[in-house]
């Protein structure tokens, strides 16, 4: 996976918008959807990109890949760095940001959530 096919992928999804919103880190480009954050990477590097898992399983899923690990400025127990190191087909990268999408959007109001749903 490139920049841009995950961009255009986390774009795809309904609800989503794309920023920089820390002043003193402008090269974190974030992924939002109804405002809040689902996914995040390096814009001019792209050497890994942050998401939110299962706390459940997070522990399970870091033992089976070597390629998601501790984030650095996210919690632990919900977030996980996934370093880009090709260790990991696009197919389960894509899945990965399916489940943080989805943990985002199911923690949203009701009303947020029809939103979503309206065409």
């Amino acid at each position: 996976m490139n920049i841009e096919s995950y961009r255009n992928y986390c774009l795809s999804k309904k609800g989503v918008t794309e920023s920089t919103p820390f002043p003193k880190l402008q090269d974190v480009l974030v992924f939002k959807v109804k405002g809040k954050m689902f996914t995040a990477t390096e814009i001019s590097t792209f050497e890994a990109f942050s998401i939110k898992c299962h706390p459940t399983t997070i522990e399970e899923l870091r033992s089976q890949h070597d390629a998601l690990q501790e984030p650095s400025y996210f919690s632990k127990k919900h977030w996980c760095k996934v370093i880009m190191d090709d260790s990991v087909s696009d197919a389960l990268l894509f899945e990965w940001i399916d489940t943080s999408y989805d943990l985002v959007v199911k923690n949203l109001t009701k009303k947020q959530r029809l939103e979503l749903e309206t065409p």
